[in-house]
């Protein structure tokens, strides 16, 4: 996680103190969950409770001796217990240890990020509504489509965010699981009644059949869940680069005070944010991909995905979580430029009316194809020669559209009459 895009809530999370304090958490339900079964006595758990947290420095340096990080913890946390120190990992293995933490840390980072989507939808959904009848022209290859409505465009955000929100809530839960089970898994030095104890108190599910480890398939739907995420937050920020662009100039990212575009020209306004959520996202789905190569371990472990995890998980959530917040000032600052928007429009000369003209033909009884012909040799005429399509069609002898029935097909209304159903299902809608 590097500083310049690590918001704090989410760098406390994955900080050095939180782990080790949730390592500590664990060790010390362990040695209470053995005091229950009448094993460890209560003052050791007492004690292993009271013990101070590790501190990360002298847990490097004991690393540095023993070449291993929980082990290291542990011979620290044991010497500090008064009385008691002995049951501190008691019938443990590593993977119990961090990857029951693991499971806290990325349930933590999953509610930050579940809390940051439900920001970014809120704006999204109120700026839906406030564009619902602002005609744009819609696009496809980015070429004029037909009209449609910024507000229909921004609609179409507010679902897809409802749809990261559900996939990300669903991966919590799927991450949001411990195992206590031992060595390869079999519980042989550890019931399975110090796991539910263990788990339960961190308010965790338990990995029915853990072997060493819990299963990276559960990584590898959050991280999944992490870049789907990301790629919505690319959809919308190349549109706002698209239409930010000086020739079409129907958006504009906010400008503030004192900011410069270029350092060598001073015009320039470029959608700095749009594009630096692009490049976040890219790197979003890199790490899905290396949480997908971390799903095949040997046997009942090994611990190549560990170097993997201790960049992917922090980093991963990290920048998804500074990018949302990103997002989320680009919309609620965002310019949009009506008059620009309805001048595009009319630019179009009425090309993009043109299926209007066509099902009309099609209706006074002309065939599918001789009323495309007719249409389309109008469009063509209007792209290269000038003139607007409705005055082109109206001196076509072969359109035989009264003037009404003609005049009709270019109204934007026609175009954006029936969307009042997807502002009735988004105002029912939330997260």
């Amino acid at each position: 996680m590097i500083e310049r895009y690590s918001l704090p809530e989410m760098s406390a999370v994955w900080s050095e103190s939180n782990k080790l304090a949730v390592w500590k958490e664990i060790e010390a339900l362990t040695v209470e969950a053995w005091a229950e079964l009448g094993i460890a006595t209560e003052e050791a758990a007492a004690a292993v409770r009271a013990a101070p947290e590790v501190d990360p420095e002298a847990w490097k340096e004991r690393e540095a001796v023993t070449n291993h990080d929980v082990a290291a913890f542990v011979d620290l946390l044991a010497a500090s217990v008064a009385a008691g120190g002995q049951w501190v990992h008691f019938g443990l293995t590593s993977s119990d240890v961090v990857d029951t933490a693991n499971g806290v840390l990325m349930r933590e980072a999953a509610d930050l990020l579940l809390g940051r989507i439900a920001d970014l939808f809120r704006s999204v959904k109120a700026r839906a509504f406030e564009y619902r009848d602002t005609p744009i022209i819609g696009r496809t290859h980015g070429i004029w489509a037909e009209p449609t409505s910024f507000g229909l465009k921004l609609a179409t955000w507010a679902f897809e965010l409802q749809r990261d929100h559900r996939r990300m809530r669903d991966a919590r839960a799927t991450v949001a699981v411990g195992k206590v089970s031992g060595a390869v898994g079999t519980y042989a030095h550890t019931p399975p009644d110090v796991e539910a104890y263990v788990c339960g108190r961190l308010g965790l599910g338990v990995e029915p059949a853990s072997s060493q480890i819990t299963h990276r398939d559960r990584h590898a739907e959050f991280l999944n869940a992490v870049a789907l995420t990301g790629s919505s937050l690319e959809r919308f920020a190349t549109e706002v680069r698209h239409l930010q662009r000086s020739e079409v100039g129907e958006l504009r990212e906010s400008f503030g005070s004192g900011q410069k575009g270029s350092s060598a020209m001073p015009h320039k306004r470029n959608p700095i944010a749009s594009e630096n959520i692009t490049g976040i996202a890219r790197l979003l789905r890199g790490y899905a991909s290396v949480g997908m190569e971390n799903v095949a371990l040997w046997h009942e472990r090994d611990i190549s995905h560990s170097s993997t995890e201790r960049v992917i998980l922090p980093d991963a959530t990290g920048l998804l979580d500074y990018a949302l917040a990103r997002m989320t000032r680009l919309v609620d600052g965002l310019i949009v430029d009506t008059d620009r928007m309805a001048e595009n429009l009319a630019a179009t000369r009425g090309l993009v009316f043109s299926q209007a003209v066509l099902l009309a033909l099609a209706d006074h009884g002309h065939s599918r194809d001789d009323a495309y012909r007719i249409v389309q040799r109008n469009a063509l005429a209007t792209w290269d020669d000038g003139g607007t399509l409705e005055e082109r069609l109206a001196s076509d002898p072969e359109c035989d559209l009264e003037p009404g029935e003609l005049a009709a097909c270019f109204s934007v209304d026609r175009f954006l009459r029936n969307t009042d159903v997807v502002f009735d299902r988004l105002a029912a809608t939330d997260v």
